[in-house]
């Protein structure tokens, strides 16, 4: 009981106890002392643990489950949502980020093909009419929980075997000498539709984070055109500003 005490607000102060408690255990959160998927303590722990009531334990959860750090499984308890924080300054894989966080990151193929380009990937590509793309859609998960929905499309003449890629497209891309070293990226909020919601498991009309990435190689060719559809709930994006 020792982690849960040192969460115990103080009652000399002003601020609310709720709202102490709320700050604590966001602290504790952001800090590692739970990892993502595990169950918080309940609220009766809480309060037995802290000598606070359950009222305060329940408003104090309420506080964490409108801020989406933690989500209730009717009959089975309060668990920290898993969340990623991706730097906009930076550029890395999914996989990379996903490790860098603590978090191991798998891949669900559903579909690798080779096909014609549409007239979006001829022109962010620069393509030649008559170039073929590889085209790879997959599920992208975080200790096995869906995060997003990622659609990539590349120049053939570069991945002429889709399937020869593992979870990463950047590693196999620096494998074959091909890095992407930069890449132009832009994020907007769409409506998740039926079956995107069905995929990642959230309700169809949700919010969801459509980032588009443009990678390119050294010599500024674009080799990568990458829709990503990201859980609104799973991700955020900083960005660190200076003057």
């Amino acid at each position: 009981m020792s982690a849960l005490t040192a969460l115990r607000p103080d009652d000399t102060l002003a601020t609310p106890l709720y709202l102490q408690l709320a700050r604590n255990l966001e602290q504790a959160i952001h800090a590692g002392q739970w990892s993502a998927e595990q169950a918080l303590p309940s609220e009766r722990t809480l309060s037995e643990a802290l000598e606070i009531s359950r009222v305060t334990a329940r408003k104090a959860l309420e506080v964490l489950l409108e801020q989406g750090l933690i989500r209730r499984i009717q009959g089975s308890g309060t668990f920290i949502t898993p969340r990623l924080e991706q730097p906009l300054s930076r550029l890395s894989s999914f996989s990379e980020m996903l490790r860098m966080k603590g978090f191991t990151p798998s891949s669900q193929w559903l579909e690798r093909s080779i096909r014609m380009p549409s007239a979006e990937e001829l022109i962010r590509l620069s393509l030649s009419p008559t170039e073929q793309v590889a085209h790879l859609k997959r599920l992208r998960k975080a200790d096995e929980i869906v995060m997003a929905v990622e659609y990539s499309t590349l120049p053939a003449r570069l991945l002429s075997n889709p399937f020869s890629i593992g979870d990463s497209l950047y590693e196999h891309l620096e494998q074959i000498g091909k890095p992407v070293v930069r890449a132009l990226q832009h994020i907007r909020a769409i409506n998740a539709s039926a079956d995107m919601a069905a995929r990642v498991g959230i309700e169809p009309g949700t919010a969801m984070l459509l980032m588009t990435r443009v990678g390119y190689l050294e010599d500024n060719t674009p080799i990568e055109l990458t829709d990503t559809y990201c859980r609104n709930d799973y991700y955020d994006f900083v960005a660190e500003l200076r003057r």
